[in-house]
């Protein structure tokens, strides 16, 4: 055997026996570990898990694998899962659990603190519970972005910010803004390709908007007059005006023609007069906007929308505790930093 086989069937050698005490060490850590995990999870008294697990089995709507779905229908079934999790794996335990903890509760798991797992479960959880003030601000900013992560993930999807979407979250405020400008009739007509059936819903749901905003110009102190879909109030109401105008100009040229009579009878001369001196007939005409002021007030409106939705008023509409902790759109402005990082290194050159 030459020296270079010799050298490379010692390093072969050498390499087999560092995977094997690798090996062994592993397994050896992973056993003192379980070992380890075990000794610490015994130390929470069975009274502990008894009350701990009895509270969580009245509570509805908790997190199961879905092989234990059919299987946790009474709370019997559920106390029994969390017994049998919290002897076995208590980290586990915490993590799909631990939010619907009471502070008491938490408590009965500090004895476990020499797991990192478990520690880092618990002041998790307890800054959750009890944060400081620098945790607040972060939470506070934490959830303006995660917040506008989700509005820049409904603007792109395209409906919750489309006008007839947001209309019928806010009939009154896009009547001010918009609709009090647009042909209402429109609305009421059948579409192509529509159903019988579907106009009619469409125009039951027309008039519960319409409904909404009326109630809203009452409350406002809006004259009958102005109300949407007064139209045809509108017109009865300018034609009785357009009569007592009518009438009142009669009755001045009749006055003008007695005095012109009198002074004929007194100097035989007539006097020139303009009997149509009254003034102009006033038609009240409905505001009219050109295109590009219509779409600038309807971009000022889609503003306020977002804005409403960001400072959480659209509780009615969205789910805000899911989307306040949805870690997955953070992932959104990990992704903004990247590029804002890319950009001003390319300006820098």
């Amino acid at each position: 055997m030459g020296r270079y086989e010799w050298a490379k069937s010692r390093k072969r050698a050498l390499y087999k026996v560092f995977i094997s005490v690798f090996k062994t060490n592993k397994i050896k850590n992973r056993a003192e570990m379980e070992q380890k995990k075990e000794t610490v999870t015994t130390t929470m008294s069975d009274e502990a898990k008894e009350r701990i697990s009895e509270r969580l089995s009245c509570l509805e709507n908790l997190y199961f694998p879905r092989a234990l779905e059919s299987t946790v229908t009474l709370p019997s079934q559920r106390k029994a899962i969390f017994r049998d999790l919290l002897s076995r794996d208590v980290a586990l335990f915490l993590e799909r659990y631990g939010s619907k903890l009471t502070c008491s509760e938490l408590s009965e798991f500090d004895s476990m603190k020499d797991d990192y797992e478990i520690n880092w479960h618990i002041k998790r959880l307890r800054s959750i519970m009890s944060p400081t003030s620098e945790e607040l601000r972060m939470r506070s900013v934490t959830v303006k972005n995660r917040r506008r992560a989700y509005l820049d993930k409904l603007v792109c999807q395209g409906h919750y910010f489309s006008e007839e979407a947001m209309r019928e979250r806010e009939p009154y405020l896009h009547h001010e803004y918009v609709g009090r400008f647009q042909d209402q009739s429109g609305r009421r007509m059948a579409r192509p390709g529509e159903r019988w059936s579907e106009t009619l819903m469409r125009r039951c749901e027309e008039a519960a908007l319409v409904a909404k905003i009326r109630g809203e110009q009452q409350r406002m102190g809006v004259p009958e007059r102005d109300w949407v879909g007064n139209e045809r109030f509108q017109e009865e109401e300018e034609e009785e005006e357009e009569e007592e105008e009518e009438e009142e100009e009669e009755k001045e040229e009749e006055v003008v023609l007695d005095e012109e009579r009198r002074r004929i009878s007194s100097n035989g001369q007539p006097v020139e007069r303009h009997l149509n001196e009254a003034d102009p007939t006033k038609v009240s005409e409905e505001p009219t906007l050109s295109a590009e002021e219509l779409e600038d007030r309807m971009n000022q409106f889609t503003y306020i929308m977002q804005q409403k939705f960001l400072l959480g008023e659209d509780h009615e509409h969205q789910d805000y505790s899911k989307i306040d902790n949805d870690e997955t759109l953070d992932d959104h402005w990990q992704r903004e930093a990247n590029i804002d990082a890319e950009e001003r290194y390319f300006a820098d050159d």
